[in-house]
C-alpha cells in the first residue's frame, strides 16, 4: 500500500564541492504528511484517537473459514496525528 505523501514541504536544493566533481542536488526534506503530522494541535490528536479498530478475536467456525470479531480501539498518538495529516491531504484535493 502506497500513502500519499503530498510531495515535499520545504524542498530545496544542496550544493556540493569535490575534489575533482561538484554540483546541485535536490532535497526534498520532510514530506507535506509529516509536516501536517507534526503540527497536529491536542484537539486533532484528541478527534482522531478513538477511531481506531482492534481485532479482539479470530474464530475458526469450523468449515475451513474463520471469523474475526473487532472492537472499538484507540489510536497512538503518532498514528492519530498521522490520520490527521492524511484527512488534510484528501481536503487539500476537494
Amino acid at each position: 500500500m502506497t500513502t500519499e505523501t503530498g510531495g515535499p514541504a520545504f524542498p530545496h536544493t544542496v550544493e556540493y564541492k569535490g575534489a575533482d566533481c561538484g554540483g546541485v542536488v535536490p532535497h526534498g526534506g520532510m514530506t507535506l504528511r509529516d509536516y501536517f503530522a507534526t503540527h497536529a494541535s491536542e484537539e486533532d490528536i484528541k478527534y482522531w484517537q478513538p477511531m481506531g479498530v482492534e481485532v479482539t478475536k479470530v474464530r475458526e467456525l469450523g468449515n475451513g473459514s474463520k471469523q474475526i470479531c473487532y472492537a472499538p480501539g484507540i489510536y497512538t498518538r503518532e498514528q492519530a496525528r498521522y490520520r490527521y495529516a492524511d484527512a488534510m491531504l484528501e481536503a487539500r484535493k476537494a
